[in-house]
């Protein structure tokens, strides 16, 4: 019994450390104020603070390098990865490092096959391979695609923060219309007010477009190809057919901003009445659990005394 306990203590320590390894933890907001401090006032600090290990610099470049193999294999044959590749997009990932890591975790799964093994052997359970390896198997099945469902939901938790903050600046920009600015001037106008991490998206695809020669609303339904916003590419279509009617725009935009305003609070309605759902159900089962906990010992007393 004790040397089954300390392989599963063996085993759990090391798909701990895996998992900290393919998946290390962002620093702390009071960390990055640290480093930023740092660095304002030592400038040789943040740097030696910064640098990496040798093995972390040799790992890193093995998965990056296994990483570019694997892209140019799935170009090769032609996968465009097109979903994949919006949601890594707005997540602000790579493609490479994406599969890298969906190689890498059904791989350590097996790898952890002969120490499946010894602990099924330490259980008393025999020493054939096969259980061990379907156990195995069905752990890669699950890592492999566990980088899909977080990517997923990360993405489309971005994907919400960034209709919210898009029906914000249509409002700016129908503000900017009417103060009598040009429509480019007015999208580059809206776009420069906030500083988060959406309004920077929007800013440098205009800018982008403004290097390029591009017309800013062809920059923005670039933008929603790129990320899977159906909203920009719907607003890029709009400004296109109606670009030279000033009036018509600022109808267009305040239109669009109030119905991305009423469909998000339908939604936010929808999931507040599923969550009030769940509460009900979880209330009604835990009043019956009670009353079973109650009548419990009386229907044994009748039993026994039967």
């Amino acid at each position: 019994m004790t040397g089954a306990l300390l392989a599963g203590a063996v085993v759990g320590f090391g798909l701990y450390l895996l998992s900290r390894a393919l998946f290390p933890s962002r620093p702390g907001l009071a960390s990055r104020l640290a480093s930023l401090d740092s660095a304002r006032f030592d400038g040789q600090g943040a740097a030696g603070s910064g640098r990496l290990s040798p093995t972390t610099d040799r790992v890193g470049a093995l998965r990056a390098r296994l990483g570019r193999q694997l892209a140019l294999w799935c170009d090769a044959r032609g996968w465009q990865l097109r979903s994949i590749r919006a949601d890594l997009a707005i997540t602000g990932r790579s493609l490479e490092g994406f599969l890298a890591t969906k190689v890498l975790l059904p791989t350590a799964a097996l790898v952890f096959t002969p120490v499946v093994v010894a602990y099924f052997a330490l259980l008393g359970a025999g020493v054939s391979y096969a259980v061990p390896l379907w156990v195995c198997l069905l752990f890669s099945a699950a890592f492999f695609f566990f980088p899909d469902m977080q990517l997923k939901q990360e993405a489309e938790s971005r994907r919400q923060d960034f209709r919210h903050v898009v029906g914000a600046f249509l409002d700016l920009v129908s503000m900017n219309l009417a103060g009598g600015r040009g429509v480019p001037e007015a999208l580059m106008a809206a776009a420069s007010v906030g500083d988060g991490w959406t309004m920077l998206r929007i800013r440098d695809a205009l800018s982008n477009a403004r290097i390029t020669g591009r017309t800013p609303w062809e920059a923005l339904g670039g933008l929603g190809d790129e990320i899977g916003i159906a909203e920009l590419r719907d607003l890029a279509g709009a400004l296109t057919l109606v670009a030279d009617d000033g009036a018509q725009i600022r109808k267009s935009l305040t239109a669009r901003a109030a119905s991305m305003r009423s469909r998000e609070m339908s939604e936010i309605e929808g999931k507040a009445g599923e969550r009030s759902q769940s509460m009900l159900v979880a209330q009604l089962l835990f009043c019956a659990a009670f009353m079973i906990f109650l009548i419990y010992p009386a229907l044994m007393r009748i039993v026994v005394s039967t």
